[in-house]
């Protein structure tokens, strides 16, 4: 009887660590990082740059000491007195991906890296960590956030920038806010980016299971200006004045299309509650990108807006990698394929049942032939992450492998809907 007590003691301990109150340790208001991530292929080092006070907090009020999926980072806050964890998050960036190009073997770069994290009632402690495709530590930072530092930058009380509702679902509490944001559009083109944010909305809740989780969003539109209108073309010599300088080319990529400009992007928000960002760009060229907790930025007037702004805010919503693959590219470096990748729709077959090895049907041929597409809409199809061979992804195609495909495969569709639950469920 005493044994079985103490093991429910224990256990209602563990329950109430899991549920912590938010208000225990958090103001309503947002703590926001900026760091440098600088380095080269073989160095990396993290510094800090500024912190910054938003208003309020827009992010989840639970689940604050867990994380939704690994990343290729992670930030996590501890009570300074205490030692106790109370919050994390996860990340992938710019730099990292930078990491695997040819320029990154010869020179070294620092790319702006910003993060938003709930304002400490008492002082903590933060350490950011940068993780290798090998899931081992290649920088990490420790720093102490006094929440009455003087030096800390009160930011949003003033010069907010314009802005609308697209949709409002409810409050920031409860909701997921989702910031749109203009780029290349000028002070006279602000209507045509109001029509373009609509049709940003339009486009990502045609998908499920967005569709069917509209209720959960909040989306708002933020009126940034431009002095130029249209982005940076660099193949074509075409450079713009635009407020966070884009430019497709990137890594030499035609149609990569991002943004080094990370604090201009916060900045721009300032003052409007927002958890994840959209940037479109006013020009038809093809093309975007999409970071996993840092942003999507996608070209608004391309015929494939529609799909790719999808795609790519499956990438820094859901945390979803690439399912394309080319035929004559056998491995890249990307995924190690003794390592399984922390994306939920690809694997290497290390840890398949941490995957979607539960959605197959008992019968399917594993690995499943491409011939038998249509009888198995969920298997195990070679062929993703870059590479031909060694990679798995869920379905034949996909939201996340082509443009032409009408929806996300099951596999994406939950991983999402475990994100979106993990965010609004307490």
């Amino acid at each position: 009887m005493k044994r079985n007590l103490l093991l429910i003691l224990c256990l209602l301990v563990v329950l109430n660590l899991h549920t912590q109150n938010f208000a225990d340790y958090f103001a309503d208001k947002t703590l926001r990082v900026d760091y440098i991530f600088t380095g080269d292929a073989d160095h990396q080092s993290i510094y800090l740059d500024e912190l910054s006070r938003l208003p309020s907090w827009a992010g989840r009020r639970h689940h604050l000491s867990e994380l939704p999926l690994e990343g290729n980072g992670q930030i996590t806050m501890t009570d300074l007195a205490t030692g106790q964890c109370i919050y994390k998050t996860s990340f992938s960036s710019l730099f990292q991906e930078w990491l695997t190009t040819d320029e990154a073997k010869e020179t070294a770069k620092g790319f702006e890296n910003s993060f938003l994290l709930p304002y400490p009632l008492r002082p903590a402690k933060i350490e950011i960590t940068l993780l290798s495709p090998e899931r081992k530590v290649t920088a990490s930072l420790k720093h102490t956030v006094r929440p009455d530092d003087i030096l800390i930058h009160e930011r949003g009380t003033s010069h907010v920038t314009p802005h609308k509702y697209i949709l409002k679902s409810g409050n920031e509490a409860d909701c997921i806010d989702v910031a749109i944001l203009a780029e290349g559009y000028t002070e006279a083109e602000m209507e045509q980016f109001y029509k373009d944010a609509e049709k940003t909305c339009e486009s990502l809740f045609y998908y499920e299971p967005f569709k069917s989780m509209k209720n959960r969003f909040n989306l708002v539109a933020v009126a940034s200006p431009s002095d130029d209108s249209g982005v940076s073309v660099p193949r074509k010599n075409e450079w713009k004045q635009t407020a966070y300088n884009s430019h497709f080319d990137t890594f030499y990529s035609e149609r990569y299309l991002t943004s080094n400009q990370i604090k201009a992007i916060h900045n721009a928000l300032a003052g409007i509650p927002y958890e994840h960002i959209i940037i479109i760009a006013n020009t038809e060229v093809y093309g975007g990108g999409g970071i996993y907790n840092s942003y999507t930025l996608t070209a608004a007037h391309h015929p494939a807006f529609k799909p790719v702004v999808a795609h790519e805010f499956g990438h820094s919503f859901g945390g979803l990698g690439d399912e394309y693959f080319y035929d004559d590219d056998v491995m890249t470096d990307t995924y190690p394929l003794d390592i399984e990748p922390w994306e939920p729709n690809i694997t290497t077959r290390v840890d398949f049942a941490s995957k979607w090895e539960d959605m197959i049907p008992a019968g399917t041929p594993v690995p499943t032939p491409e011939n038998m597409q249509d009888q198995c809409p969920v298997g195990l199809y070679e062929g993703g992450g870059y590479s031909a061979k060694g990679i798995y992804r869920p379905a034949f195609d996909c939201r996340m492998r082509t443009n032409k495909y009408p929806t996300f495969c099951p596999v994406c569709q939950r991983s999402i809907q475990n994100i979106i639950e993990f965010y609004t469920n307490k």
